[in-house]
């Protein structure tokens, strides 16, 4: 990976040489940002030649990628049978749900890409990944860093992006929903906006990306400055994908004046200050909360949360799973009366279809 931020600096060198300027720390006036494996130089590019940048993005990857083993694998049936051998893969891995469908051609280029990619190039880049590691360096990089994940990012999930903003700091996080590894494409919009907000941080809050831009939410790398109002929009935009529209719009129709402001509470801080925050996924959260909910002996609750465990991704085995292990560590009586409870909400579930 040193070598690839090296040939990129030399490329900089050379094509931009008025905008370089030289390794004078004064003549720094050039941002890096990259995704994926770009995403890694980037990274390595602030911690080689921290001097000779302004600032760096990093989208959809992380200070370690995958495990050595798996990319020395794909180095080898690759430079074997070429890179149409990964097109599959990718496809299931790069894009989140419904973007082949919605953005067709955009999706069909990235994948030709691959496909026409030099077989060597692609496996020498996976033995470059296999030997990168620089987790243990985040703390040396001194440039402001804006680390970017996709929620549904399978390669680089938003925990390894948090792993950076947390290892860098001042470093900012921000988890584009419904994105996976190429957030860039998949949300260009976004992208571009809160590339312009972090490289011109005096003219922060005119991205103009809109409801899908994270950017004043909490994060994992720490609180950040939102209105009561944005607070409570992701509040309820998450509390939509956990448990509903058809419940949330019930629980809507019941609010009065006695309940206004509990209703808006938990909006705001138990969907909007923790459900948005990208350090756990939604099915992790979800095992934890029905864990809490058997300890609580909060039966309605829980019932409403095995649905939305289901909505986040938990299987019906894994939920038993949590049952069990709450027998444990809560109560023998608590889990049956919480078995009892998940199968009906199962029940219903299966009869709603």
């Amino acid at each position: 990976m040193s070598d690839l931020a090296e040939a990129v600096l030399a490329t900089i060198d050379r094509v931009l040489p008025d905008v370089a300027g030289s390794a004078d720390a004064s003549a720094a006036s050039i941002s890096v940002a990259g995704d994926s494996i770009g995403g890694a130089i980037a990274l390595q590019l602030a911690l080689d030649h921290g001097d000779r940048f302004d600032r760096a993005a990093v989208f959809c990857t992380g200070a370690k990628i995958g495990e050595p083993r798996g990319w020395l694998e794909r180095a080898e049936v690759v430079a074997t049978s070429g890179t149409p051998t990964q097109v599959t893969g990718s496809a299931q891995r790069w894009f989140g749900e419904g973007f082949m469908d919605r953005e067709p051609e955009a999706s069909a280029a990235l994948l030709h890409s691959l496909q026409d990619a030099d077989r060597f190039s692609y496996a020498a880049l996976c033995h470059a990944l296999a030997s990168y590691d620089v987790r243990s360096r985040l703390a040396e990089i001194t440039l402001p860093v804006l680390a970017v994940a996709g929620s549904e990012d399978q390669p680089t999930p938003p925990t390894k992006l948090a792993e950076i903003a947390n290892g860098v700091s001042g470093a900012l996080l921000e988890v584009i929903e419904g994105a996976a590894h190429l957030v860039p494409a998949e949300a260009p919009a976004v992208a571009a906006g809160l590339l312009h907000e972090f490289l011109n941080p005096d003219a922060a809050g005119a991205t103009g990306t809109g409801e899908q831009n994270s950017a004043t939410l909490p994060t994992a790398s720490g609180p950040r400055e939102a209105s009561r109002g944005e607070v409570r929009e992701a509040g309820m935009t998450v509390r939509r994908q956990v448990l509903s529209d058809a419940h949330v719009d019930r629980a809507n129709a019941k609010v009065d004046d006695f309940t206004a402001d509990f209703q808006d509470l938990i909006t705001r801080y138990a969907w909007g200050e923790i459900w948005t925050r990208p350090g756990l996924e939604k099915r992790m959260r979800s095992a934890i909360t029905l864990t809490a909910m058997i300890a609580g002996g909060h039966e309605a609750e829980l019932a409403m949360h095995v649905k939305a465990a289901v909505r986040n991704g938990l299987t019906r085995d894994e939920i038993k799973e949590v049952l069990l292990q709450s027998a444990i560590y809560c109560s023998v009586p608590s889990a049956n009366t919480a078995f009892s409870v998940a199968s009906q909400a199962l029940a219903e579930m299966d009869d709603e279809g």
